[in-house]
């Protein structure tokens, strides 16, 4: 997850997207790029694309131009990278998937549930005390979303990371697509 919960250096959050030869030890590869080099992933998510011999690595990271275009040609010179591309803010859609287990007495759920409602979350487990969540949305809403529910005993949270996509007609397809 992006942790820009703090609110600070949103600007220097970067999403880059690289395709990849979907094979054993490409993810590690990957990280171990950004750790020698002492860079962090803010989020990763991983997945098979249309054609199964090729994985979408979608990450997050910080850094300021400098430090993002060196990003970008280390990432080009793996093995086993196909193409490697910046998603510019504005130029893409991102969203991630969120499921918040929440205290939910009985008293509380007429509340809970009608913030899951403005939000568009669904609600996707409920017991005696307790409620799971699932909200998918951008950092903003999920921050939001966060933020009215810590009151109630937010109990734990699990994250996907975000994944993204370019507006328009602009795509990143390898030469197999």
């Amino acid at each position: 997850m992006p942790s820009d919960q703090s609110g600070n250096n949103k600007k220097n959050l970067h999403t880059i997207a690289v395709l990849v030869e979907n094979k054993f030890g490409v993810l590690a590869k990957v990280a171990s790029l950004f750790s020698a080099r002492g860079y962090n992933i803010d989020s990763l998510c991983v997945g098979v694309t249309q054609d199964p011999s090729v994985s979408r690595i979608t990450l997050i990271t910080r850094g300021d131009e400098k430090i993002l275009e060196q990003i970008r040609k280390q990432l080009s010179k793996l093995i086993d990278t196909i193409k490697v591309m910046d998603l510019m803010e504005g130029e893409s859609i991102d969203r991630e998937l969120v499921l918040i287990k929440i205290t939910a007495p009985t008293s509380k759920r007429a509340e809970l549930l009608q913030i899951a409602e403005i939000f568009r979350a669904r609600i996707v487990d409920i017991s005696t005390d307790n409620m799971i969540i699932e909200v998918t949305g951008d950092q903003g809403k999920l921050r939001a979303i966060l933020d009215l529910l810590h009151p109630y005993g937010v109990k734990e949270i699990a994250r996907t990371g975000t994944v993204a996509l370019t507006r328009g007609p602009k795509t990143l397809k390898s030469s197999k697509n």
